[in-house]
């Protein structure tokens, strides 16, 4: 096991803030893209916000802060 200070794990956690988002927007895209969604009920069948996508798409939003607060210049990671 490797051992961080306390200034190495807390870089580590910045970086890996950073990489939710982006990650939870490319599994959107690609479920988006796949096959179409089994529809478990007939009333959501060809409704377009079915399935996984939405639930990515909103975890995307929901780990956006870290980059929001990059933009802002709030805090860089190192």
């Amino acid at each position: 096991m490797i051992a961080m200070g306390a200034s190495g794990g807390a870089g580590l956690a910045k970086w890996l803030g950073l990489a939710a988002s982006p990650t939870f927007a490319a599994m959107a895209l690609l479920t988006s893209l796949g096959s179409a969604p089994i529809a478990l009920c007939s009333a959501t069948a060809g409704f377009p916000l079915s399935g996984m996508m939405p639930m990515y798409v909103l975890m995307s939003v929901f780990h956006a802060a870290p980059w929001l607060k990059l933009v802002a210049g709030r805090s860089e990671p190192r």
